[in-house]
């Protein structure tokens, strides 16, 4: 043990082992008065033991399986860290896949190709003996299998449903749930019939960790993780259990007693279980110490009574359960004391004025004394509120003021003896800076001089001090310092910034502060315009009931001239603190006239104004009350409106606080009805704005009017306004309601009005409900929707507009006034005739052969009637650039397809269809169609093969977007697979016409493979020269974004290279022609079919070329634009290409 110390050194660093030194130490400290102890002292030699060898296997683990690398770490003191590296010494990677549980293993809820190592290691770190231990490395090899198999989530730890945990109070509690499955799963976790508690909950390893700090009892509970993935979910529930050890809700504490007097120590834990209380005197069991009479034992409790000096002990309390225990020491000491002062006698106290004084009386005594305080020699006792008695006994006197200098006696007494004490207070003058430092603007160069001014009690000695910038001043002689101000010499830019100076006495502290803005020279002093000082010496005279004048003196106007004064008051007495506009005058006058109001507690003031702007506004001018009169006006805005049939709702706006003109204000109703009261009812009511009269008759008129009182007397007679009790729903509908079909969309209805007594309120017009009940044509009924048409007024027709021909409609007419709508009138029924039919929903034209076609429709969407028959007009399109006569067919209405025969072979014929009712025809839809050239180009079916349709070529959905210098043309094909393109156009005003096939003409086959020759010759020589301007061939495009299925056919196959399959059966594959970057844009190409059979797109530019070039795709795929990728040719009045 250390000399004159209760430390017990062990020392082993010149020998010997810790193990020898392991065990429970306590120590006793003892003197004549007993004995007390201390808490158990365990020591543990710490421990970093080896990692036992083991044989390793391989691991070898299939893809998307899961796996547990297990640590099994050496058991040591204290406890490792686990952590997980490579052969490089560098952590392993961890994520929601792969993670380290809190036992130390390495999950992986599915493996993964790159998890193929052969140096998973785990390291135990002893942080205490500071070494590492370890584990021999692991393989993992991952078996590649495809397809991978996607599993639901199964728990790796902790294993089962339901497992329980139990924690102590004031710990952290640790809940851990690691799932397999593939995908990998997303852990969450819930406390079942409650919510995690907030700020104490963290969530670790990727959320499968639940982490609870400070855990108490009502932590207790079922907490639940689940693991869920796309496949499914599990979970897993964890029963906590918060148990604890001993904690203090009173220890024991010190007790002085004297002889005679009574007492007790109080020792109460708590801990789950409940600990138990067990009591010890100069650290011997009671039961086994020597007895003492004047103690008793009763639980957690000793109680004592009629103590002796004997008695003087040192007491434990230890409170143990099965999770610790805990130790307190008490000492009883019995003592005959008479008192004594601690404080030192005439001990000076010294404050400021106004602040808390606190003359300290330290004592000591047993019993413990009582404490007296008297001012002066001769004072009484000191009592009151204005003294502060503290139980150490202290006397604070909280506001200290000049009187309050003096003697101050302490007396403490008890039954032993009293002593005294005397003390003397000094209460100074505060310390003031009487003239603070201002901001200042000085030029470069300049010289500066701040004031601080102070004042301080006489007794006191000050210091001052100066800052810059809250720093010390810089060491420059240019910063003169004297008694009440500094000075700075020759100014710089440096010298910006804040100023303060800080006066300190013993006693206090205060400081005040000015900034200083360095500023350049100017070239030549300016003029300085400002808004003008405002006026000064306001004077009320000629004090009248009405009227009084006021005075005052300008302030500098800053070299712009004062052009006038406003006049603003303030009403004390109404509305304090609210300044209002009175009048103003030119700024040459300074007295005004003023207009009074009775009953005002007037303030004036007088702002200046220039054209800088206005003034701060002068102080306030003395207060002048005007005596009380009756009110000179009354409410405005009176208005009576019922809100219910039996009442009349009365408002009106309230006058204002100085209008009222006297106290009292209070307003007098007076109602009458119209035309028929000869006497008003009157009612007087407090300052309110409105009044309701009940049990009136509905919608009547009344006179009304409202008077303003106050208590001198009543404002003028008001004049009166008209206003309404409460207004009911009508009671009838209007009669005689007729409709008048104008047309097959246009009615008109009639109605007679209702009488206007039985509208009983306002009357604003007219409502027609209508709707349609069924269409005549398909007599097929759907979902009623009935439309509202409101006629303002008192009109009795109104148009019913958009209505659908050849149906039946119904209708009602109402009344309506401000409460609501009437009763409908009854239901009245009227037709619309037929009108004319919409065009026919579709028309196709199939099966082309040398000499027909065949028709195909769909009846209108809107008949609008019966339909008489279908019209079909239809004529060709001859060589000579002209249409050729116009046929026309009338086919009865319940027709849907018709055979044309006759027709001449290799022809282009344009159709116009419409339909009829006997009011007219329709809206015609129109089509194209060609007959074929001969039957060479229709596949015949095998010979022994199925009955196979022949498929015929067949171009639909025709469509145009034209441009300033260019057409796009569109269409959908379906026929054979090998087939030639015409597009053909003219020039606005010639008709279109058919071009003769001249691509079968052996010379125009020669022509062009020479042309294509010179044209290959020229891009040679543009290549060379790097010459991008102009225009250049499509194909060259082709070939920039080539692709594998569209390559050139050689010149002998008698068609364009940049346009034909590159093979000579390969069927052209659906899709569209796109430009050369191979994009075309889907909302300029959206009337494309490709839906039958194997379609082609085709996209011409106005010149004739193509946009884009066959795709090669068998799936319609989005289209991106459809500019051309060339510039534009001159419009030719007619093309042809193969």
């Amino acid at each position: 043990m250390k000399p004159n110390s209760g430390t017990l050194v062990i020392n082993i660093m010149n020998g010997g082992k810790a193990e020898a030194y392991e065990g429970i130490y306590q120590c006793t400290a003892r003197n004549e008065r007993g004995a007390a102890i201390s808490n158990n002292i365990v020591i543990r030699p710490s421990r970093s033991p080896l990692w036992t060898k083991e044989k390793l296997e391989p691991n070898q683990v299939r893809e998307g399986d899961s796996l547990v690398l297990h640590c099994r770490p050496p058991v040591g003191l204290p406890p490792p860290i686990i952590f997980w590296m490579d052969n490089a010494f560098q952590r392993l990677p961890q994520s929601e896949r792969v993670s380290q549980g809190l036992n130390g293993d390495l999950y992986f809820s599915n493996v993964q190709p790159e998890d193929t190592r052969e140096d998973y290691i785990c390291y135990a770190r002893f942080n205490h003996t500071q070494t590492i231990q370890q584990k021999q490395p692991i393989s993992v090899k991952v078996l590649s299998t495809k397809p991978v198999t996607e599993r639901q989530p199964v728990l790796l730890t902790p294993t089962g449903s339901t497992s329980n945990k139990v924690e102590l109070r004031g710990n952290v509690l640790l809940l851990e749930c690691i799932a397999a499955g593939l995908p990998t799963p997303v852990i969450r976790w819930i406390k079942e019939g409650g919510e995690l508690p907030a700020n104490r909950t963290f969530f670790e390893n990727f959320k499968k960790t639940l982490k609870i700090i400070d855990v108490s009892e009502a932590d207790s509970g079922n907490y639940k993780c689940i693991a869920r993935n796309i496949l499914g979910s599990t979970h897993h529930v964890i029963s906590v259990t918060v148990k604890a050890a001993p904690y203090w809700i009173t220890a024991p504490r010190n007790l002085v007693l004297s002889p005679g007097e009574d007492g007790m120590l109080i020792c109460r834990a708590n801990g789950n279980p409940k600990p138990h209380i067990s009591w010890l005197t100069n650290g011997v069991p009671i039961a086994i110490a020597p007895e003492d009479p004047s103690r008793k034992v009763d639980g957690d409790t000793i109680i004592f009574s009629d103590v002796q000096e004997r008695s003087s002990a040192v007491y434990q309390c230890n409170a143990s359960n099965e999770y610790g225990y805990l130790l307190a020491n008490a000492f009883v000491n019995v003592l005959a004391e008479p008192p004594r002062i601690l404080t030192p006698a005439s001990k000076l106290y010294q404050v400021i004025a106004n602040t808390p004084a606190l003359l300290d009386c330290a004592y000591f005594g047993s019993p413990k004394p009582e404490i007296e305080w008297f001012k002066g020699v001769k004072g009484s006792i000191l009592r009151g509120n204005e003294y502060v008695f503290h139980d150490n006994g202290t006397l604070e006197i909280p506001v200290a003021q000049k009187d309050s200098t003096g003697t101050y006696t302490c007396v403490a007494r008890n039954k032993l003896g009293k002593i005294q004490n005397e003390v003397q207070l000094e209460v100074k003058d505060p310390t003031m800076i009487i003239k603070q430092p201002e901001y200042k603007v000085i030029q470069r160069a300049g010289q500066v001089s701040f004031e601080c001014t102070i004042k301080h009690d006489p007794t006191l000695i000050p210091t001052v001090i100066w800052l810059k910038d809250n720093g010390e001043l810089p060491d420059d002689e240019r910063f003169l310092v004297g008694k009440d101000n500094l000075t700075i010499m020759n100014v710089t830019d440096k010298d910006d910034g804040t100023y303060t100076c800080i006066i300190n006495t013993t006693l206090d502290s205060v400081s005040a502060s000015a900034v200083l803005t360095v500023v350049a020279a100017p070239p030549t002093p300016a003029i300085i315009y400002a808004r003008p000082n405002p006026p000064f010496d306001l004077e009320l005279t000629g004090q009248l009931e009405r009227s009084i004048e006021l005075s005052w003196i300008p302030g500098d106007e800053n070299n712009s001239p004062i052009t006038n004064f406003v006049i603003e008051y303030e009403d004390g007495l109404h509305e304090p603190g609210v300044w209002h506009y009175q009048t103003e005058v030119p700024g040459t006058q300074t007295t005004v006239q003023l207009k009074l109001s009775p009953y005002v507690n007037y303030s004036f003031r007088v702002i200046a104004v220039n054209e800088i702007g206005r003034s701060q506004p002068s102080e306030p001018s003395e207060q002048y009350l005007t005596k009380a009169a009756n009110p000179d006006e009354n409410p405005s805005n009176v208005q009576g409106i019922g809100s219910e049939p039996d009442n009349l709702v009365i408002t009106w706006e309230s006058l204002k606080g100085f209008q009222s003109n006297g106290p009292g204000l209070q307003y007098k109703v007076s109602w009458r009805q119209k035309d028929f009261d000869d006497e008003w009812t009157s009612v007087i009511v407090a300052n309110v704005s409105k009044y309701i009269v009940s049990g009136t008759p509905t919608f009547v008129p009344y006179e009304i009017k409202v008077q303003a009182l106050n208590d001198l007397g009543y404002a003028p007679e008001p004049s009166e306004v008209i206003g309404h009790s409460g207004e009911d729903l009508p009671m009838v509908a209007p009669s005689n309601v007729q409709v008048h079909v104008l047309n097959s969309t246009l009615a008109k209805v009639h109605w007679d009005p209702v009488p206007l007594k039985t509208v009983r309120g306002h009357l604003q017009g007219y409502k027609v409900y209508y709707w349609k009940v069924q269409s005549l044509s398909r007599r097929s009924r759907r979902h009623v929707e009935k439309k509202i048409l409101t006629f303002r007024g008192n009109k009795t027709f109104g148009m019913l507009p958009g209505l659908e021909p050849y149906s039946s409609y119904k209708l009602n007419v109402r009344v309506v006034n401000g409460k609501g709508e009437g009763p409908a009138s009854p239901d009245k029924v009227f037709k619309t005739p037929e009108g004319v039919p919409s065009s026919p929903s579709f028309l196709k034209i199939t099966n082309p052969t040398l000499d027909s076609l065949t028709l195909e429709w769909g009846s209108p969407t809107h008949p609008n009637g019966v339909l008489t028959s279908y019209i079909l007009k239809f004529q060709p399109i001859n060589n000579t650039h002209e249409l050729g006569p116009l046929v026309e067919i009338r086919i009865p209405a319940n027709e849907s397809s018709l055979i044309l025969k006759n027709l001449n072979y290799s022809t282009r014929y344009k159709f116009y269809f419409n339909a009829q009712t006997s009011v007219g025809s329709g809206s015609q839809i129109t089509e194209e169609a060609v007959t074929i050239m001969d039957e060479a180009g229709i596949l015949r079916p095998a010979v022994g093969a199925g009955k196979v349709q022949p498929l015929y070529p067949r171009i639909r959905n025709v469509t145009t977007a034209a441009a300033e210098t260019y057409a796009n043309i569109s269409w959908e094909y379906e026929g054979p697979d090998h087939a030639s393109f015409y597009v053909e156009y003219g020039v606005a005003g010639t008709m279109a016409s058919r071009q003769v096939d001249i691509a079968t003409q052996g010379w125009f086959i020669g022509l062009m493979c020479a042309v294509a020759l010179l044209i290959l010759i020229l891009l040679i020589v543009c290549f060379i020269r790097r010459n991008k301007g102009g225009k250049y061939p499509v194909k060259e495009k082709e070939d920039a974004h080539a692709d594998p299925e569209i390559q050139p056919m050689k010149e002998d196959d008698g068609t364009f290279g940049e346009y034909s399959d590159a093979e000579d059966h390969k069927p052209l594959k659906k899709g569209s022609r796109t430009p050369s970057d191979r994009t075309v844009k889907k909302e300029d190409s959206d009337d494309s079919l490709v839906d039958y059979g194997e379609g082609v797109n085709g996209q011409f530019n106005e010149d004739g070329s193509f946009i884009g070039q066959y795709s090669g795709k068998k799936e319609k795929e989005p289209v991106e634009g459809n500019e051309s990728s060339e510039a534009p040719s001159p419009v030719n009045a007619m093309n042809s290409f193969v």
